[in-house]
């Protein structure tokens, strides 16, 4: 297989994992993967070749895009969950051992900064890359290949990974030549993000309370000074949060939990006080509490405003 169309392999069939199998399906050869059947039909009636495990997915695959929930998928799907299985039967072995020499393991997931560089040095002796690749940008982005994606790597494996990012970012910075600079920009990425869905949520809760026209509200905001990226993206889902219905979930709350949690590990590794970044992380623990975990992450605003005024 010619290095400009490697064959690729994407575990986990997700949010996020679904449409960029499927975007690189159009112009890739494209093994997919993930646990739950469901998604695996999904992908199958995109036109993604399913396999029946992961360790077939990325057998002879030149590129393996990851697309898990935490470090702790992460570690559990290359290197196996240690100890019994979930079944109480033996460790669930992992990946690492049917990647090829020479391939490439693309990370998009927001895991932090934490351990990468292990993780780097343990594919490193399989002489397996690690492309550290956090991206952002929702799934209808992610399917038209217009993603946001930072990356960490070394020359080698960026080349390797090439035409992989190629297809799913419109923007694509490179931070480093190592792999956790991704993961580090985008920990201060999610610190502004988290931070600005919360700010966006007391004022459009404020201006319930104080009685004023809601989308006017909204369209004067965006408008002037006060707007952001997240206050226009997410101030329309806010105002459907009351709902009976939501609004549709396209990030789902428990997501800025991690990443704020994230945040939080990083800057005290760091001894940095980040006291907007800890306020705004207690308002998404606190959605979570109230049963807004699998909720669009613009419910927060249910937690200052929990019921809209009239």
């Amino acid at each position: 297989m010619s290095t400009s169309t490697p064959t690729t392999a994407v575990i986990g069939l997700g949010a996020m994992g679904l449409p960029m199998a499927t975007r690189l399906a159009t112009g890739l050869p494209v093994r997919g993967f993930d646990i739950a059947p469901a998604r695996l039909e999904l992908a199958a009636q995109a036109g993604v070749q399913t396999t029946t495990s992961a360790a077939e997915a990325v057998a002879g695959a030149q590129v393996v895009l990851v697309a898990v929930r935490n470090a702790a998928q992460l570690d559990a799907l290359l290197f196996g969950s240690g100890g019994q299985g979930t079944d109480g039967g033996d460790a669930v072995p992992g990946i690492a051992g049917h990647l090829e020499a020479g391939s490439a393991v693309v990370l998009t997931s927001t895991v932090g900064t934490d351990g990468i560089a292990e993780l780097a040095a343990r594919l490193a002796d399989l002489d397996v890359d690690l492309v550290d690749a956090p991206l952002s940008g929702g799934p209808a982005r992610a399917g038209a290949g217009d993603l946001l994606v930072v990356v960490g790597a070394t020359p080698r494996a960026r080349e390797t990974a090439a035409p992989v990012l190629d297809l799913l970012a419109s923007t694509l910075t490179v931070v480093g030549d190592a792999p956790g600079d991704g993961q580090a920009l985008k920990t201060v990425n999610q610190l502004l993000c988290g931070v600005h869905i919360a700010a966006a949520a007391e004022a459009l809760a404020l201006a319930d309370a104080l009685g004023l026209d809601r989308e006017r509200t909204l369209e004067a905001l965006s408008a002037g000074a006060a707007g952001s990226f997240m206050l226009g993206n997410r101030g329309p889902r806010m105002l459907q949060a009351h709902d009976e219905a939501g609004a549709e979930v396209l990030s789902r709350l428990d997501i800025f939990v991690k990443d704020l949690g994230i945040v939080g590990d990083a800057a005290r590794r760091a001894h940095l006080s980040t006291p907007v970044a800890a306020a705004a992380e207690q308002l998404f623990l606190l959605g979570e509490a109230h049963g807004l975990a699998e909720a669009d992450d613009s419910a927060v605003i249910r937690v200052v405003s929990p019921q809209r005024r009239g």
